[in-house]
C-alpha cells in the first residue's frame, strides 16, 4: 500500500520517533510504514488519520 505518512510527518517536523510517540508504537513500525514493508492495521490506519485530521484515503491508497 502507497502512502503518505513521511511527507505528513516532515510537514510538522517530526522525527519518526515522535509520530511513533504519539499513535503508541515503536520507530520501527513507523519506518516500515514509510518504507512500505508494511501496511498498518485498521485500527492503527485511522489512529493516522485522526492524528493529521485528514481520510485514511488521503494517506493510503491502493499500489494498483
Amino acid at each position: 500500500m502507497k502512502n503518505r505518512l513521511k511527507e505528513l510527518r516532515a510537514a510538522r517536523e517530526w522525527s519518526q520517533g515522535d509520530l511513533a510517540e504519539k499513535l503508541a508504537v515503536s520507530r520501527q513500525t513507523i519506518n516500515a510504514i514509510e518504507t512500505e514493508k508494511y501496511d498498518p492495521s485498521l485500527p492503527l490506519a485511522f489512529k493516522i488519520a485522526k492524528l493529521f485530521k485528514c481520510p485514511i484515503e488521503d494517506i493510503f491508497t491502493d499500489r494498483g
